[in-house]
């Protein structure tokens, strides 16, 4: 941080990682806590000499500007802390005044506290709150990141296991990774091999992704995947507090399959078949989607009294997962990082081609929502969940424009074929070929709906074709820009006419 910056962060009101203490001839009590909260949390700047009157924020400059910074560094050095915590120094001048400031980072070995564990702190908005017991025991299990479902669990053995699953699974690894070397292993190698087993007993992974549900809930008894569809765009407006919730599923494997066949309705999909004969559904958004849903899957805190959630609201998709991220998110999205939480479960989906080789698949989940419907997705980081969030385009939004048909406003988007449509099951890419027919197909649909019915609205299209207002309102824009189709009269009561069939 250079002048110019601290400076800047001054003149902002709230942040995150930037805490301003007096101190002027001596360390107050309260930097021991924002000590804490950075190396906690996300990391951030302490800033001594620096006066907050209100929401103003004046330089008092601090009173001996070696001494003050020699007592914090040997505190920090000294058995107050738990860990030993390296920090950064700067020292600007601004009219004599001296101001300090040190960088605490981020640090790996959580929680960190003075004196007692109960003295550990957090960092929520721009303050420092005491963590409760639930968050420090989540960072006790962040501190084993990555080892914990490795290990196996007690009282466990082969009949804990789900044959149904296996044999799926098995199955599922034979068709899309045929030249996996576990394909070729019995089952009792494969078990071991696939770590879903370590000697006579389960591990956690294995257990969680194909066990029984009853031997799954003897070591996590509020096991379940949560997946509501609500009817509004929140709690407050839903007409009722949920349309669907997904019944309980006997594991990971199953709730997997149970949660896509229902996310994959709420996105356009293409469908084709691959050279070796399988069905293939196309689609930028439904990778997107897929892509969030094995990360949930994969990254959850198991052990954490929370649990997994996918709400379908009317505007968008919510992807709710206990557990913090291992590193900062921005170190998460610049670089492939692979540190999943659950390295035997990440294994697992990663040997049927669900999951990549390396990093989150972040810019995967990010590039493939944004070339379905040019929308990114949001992401809410908390300290110990993160939340995923998909705009969808909802009826209400195309109501508002066509109301009882397609004004002239439609149109005004771009209508060229939406890019990057990859194969969900393969990672093939469609051809144009294939693309164009799938399209002719969806356009003549439409066209013999309007010549049935010319006052025909879009979300009737929609509901006769089980195809998105997205899909119809594409296709109708491509039509009278084609010079097939053309709206007479206004939006209510007006018309269609077909000017041209092919």
């Amino acid at each position: 941080m250079n002048k110019e910056e601290l400076i800047q962060k001054l003149t902002n009101l709230e942040w995150e990682d930037f805490e301003v203490k007096a101190a002027q001839s001596e360390l107050p009590k309260s930097v021991w806590e924002t000590v804490s909260a950075f190396s906690n949390t996300s990391g951030g700047w302490l800033v001594l000499g620096v006066t907050e009157n209100k929401k103003n924020y004046e330089i008092s400059g601090v009173g001996n500007a070696e001494k003050l910074s020699q007592d914090f560094l040997n505190t920090l050095r000294s058995e107050k802390f738990n860990v030993f915590i390296d920090t950064k120094q700067e020292h600007f001048t601004f009219n004599e005044k001296s101001v300090i400031a040190f960088y605490i980072p981020v640090h790996p070995n959580k929680p960190v506290y003075f004196n007692t564990q109960a003295n550990t702190f957090i960092r929520r908005g721009s303050g420092d709150q005491r963590a409760t017991s639930e968050e420090i025991d989540s960072m006790l299990r962040d501190r084993a990141f990555g080892t914990r479902t490795t290990k196996t669990a007690p009282g466990t053995s082969r009949n804990s296991l789900n044959d149904t699953s296996l044999r799926r699974y098995r199955d599922y690894m034979s068709r899309f990774s045929p030249n996996a070397s576990y394909n070729r292993y019995d089952e009792s190698e494969f078990l071991q091999k696939m770590r879903i087993m370590d000697g006579d007993q389960c591990t956690f992974a294995g257990l969680l992704m194909l066990g029984k549900r009853d031997a799954i809930e003897k070591h996590f008894p509020d096991f379940r995947i949560d997946l509501l569809e609500i009817p509004g765009t929140s709690y407050t407006d839903a007409r009722q507090r949920y349309t669907f919730r997904l019944d309980e599923q006997e594991n990971l494997w199953e709730y997997y399959f149970e949660c896509f066949a229902r996310l994959k309705q709420k996105v356009d999909v293409h469908f084709t078949l691959t050279a070796e004969g399988f069905g293939e559904e196309l689609s930028p958004g439904l990778v997107s989607i897929r892509e969030a849903l094995v990360n949930m899957l994969m990254h959850a805190d198991y052990f954490s009294p929370s649990r997994s959630r996918i709400r379908i609201f009317t505007d968008r998709i919510e992807y709710y997962n206990p557990g913090g991220l291992p590193k900062p998110f921005s170190e998460l999205k610049s670089k492939d990082i692979s540190l999943p939480r659950n390295p035997v479960l990440a294994k697992l989906f990663r040997m049927v081609k669900l999951a990549e080789n390396a990093g989150f698949g972040l810019d995967k989940i990010d590039d493939n929502w944004r070339a379905y419907n040019d929308t990114r997705p949001e992401y809410i980081i908390e300290f110990d969940s993160v939340i995923l969030s998909f705009k969808l385009e909802t009826i209400k939004q195309f109501e508002d424009i066509t109301r009882n048909g397609v004004g002239e406003n439609v149109g005004e988007k771009d209508s060229e074929t939406p890019k990057n449509v990859v194969g969900i099951e393969t990672g093939g890419v469609t051809t144009e070929k294939t693309t164009e027919k799938t399209t002719e197909k969806t356009t003549e649909k439409i066209l013999r709906l309007i010549q049935d019915d010319r006052e025909i609205t879009v979300k009737s299209i929609s509901e006769k074709l089980s195809i998105s207002y997205h899909t119809v309102d594409w296709n109708i824009r491509n039509l009278r820009k084609n010079g097939l189709l053309k709206r007479i009269g206004p939006d209510k009561g007006g018309y269609w006419e077909v000017t041209s069939r092919k």
